[in-house]
């Protein structure tokens, strides 16, 4: 089943007398449980791509269908609805409250959905127990390492079954070690059924993917299979990949 389709999708931007094609025809489609990298340079389009598969942004032209609902033309409000119900959101900068414990933090989505306290404090502990912090939950960010926050900003984009897990350059703000770490959470979310897009420039992150969608000039330059996607080796001195 398709999760996301794209058709000759277009995204232009003016700016004052200047006129910039960021996509110019981008039609890609993402099956249900794949786990798929967006890759390209600054100026590609990936981070483009990203925010209208996200519905935080609409082409310009083409069509968009996200689960089989054409969101193409929607207005805000309906981009929200679909956004807290459809896609968990993963970025570099962790995007973490610092007021609040790691379990309000994964919690908050659930509000919006309009979830009793009850219900968020049990799926929010579940969602934190999925990445190895139901240990942290009292924690608030400061009191967290950099990859301890990543995972919880994980936990809070899986809080709400989404169909998508988007993460944007999410090892960006990590070192070797730690990425290694998020990239295995990656892959085991993965071997759970979710479905996962990843946008970085990185080669090295890139090559987690099952299939790595190569942008260029806002167009598709190539889309294959990664026939051998890298793994993530626990050794008794560390992690190796």
């Amino acid at each position: 089943m398709k999760i996301i389709e794209t058709s000759h999708i277009a995204k232009r931007y003016i700016m004052g007398s200047e006129v910039i094609d960021a996509l110019k025809d981008v039609t890609i489609s993402v099956n249900k449980g794949e786990y798929v990298a967006f890759m390209g340079p600054s100026g590609s389009g990936k981070s483009t791509l990203m925010n209208i598969i996200g519905c935080l942004d609409t082409p310009t032209s083409g069509k968009y269908i996200l689960n089989r609902k054409d969101v193409s033309d929607m207005s805000e409000n309906e981009l929200a609805e679909v956004r807290n119900k459809e896609i968990g959101f993963v970025f570099q900068t962790f995007n973490l409250l610092p007021r609040m414990t790691s379990l309000e933090n994964v919690a908050l989505p659930l509000i919006y959905a309009g979830y009793t306290k009850a219900q968020r404090t049990e799926k929010a502990m579940f969602a934190l127990k999925n990445v190895g912090l139901e240990n942290r939950a009292g924690h608030r960010p400061n009191e967290l390492s950099g990859g301890q926050r990543q995972r919880v900003a994980v936990a809070r984009a899986l809080v709400n079954d989404p169909s998508i897990l988007l993460a944007d350059e999410p090892t960006g703000n990590l070192d070797s070690r730690t990425s290694y770490e998020i990239m295995d959470l990656f892959d085991q979310l993965h071997s759970k059924g979710n479905t996962i897009v990843v946008v970085t420039h990185e080669d090295d992150i890139a090559k987690y993917a099952h299939r790595i969608i190569r942008l260029r000039d806002g167009l598709v330059e190539s889309d294959m299979v990664n026939p051998n996607p890298t793994k993530v080796v626990l050794t008794p001195q560390g992690l190796e990949s």
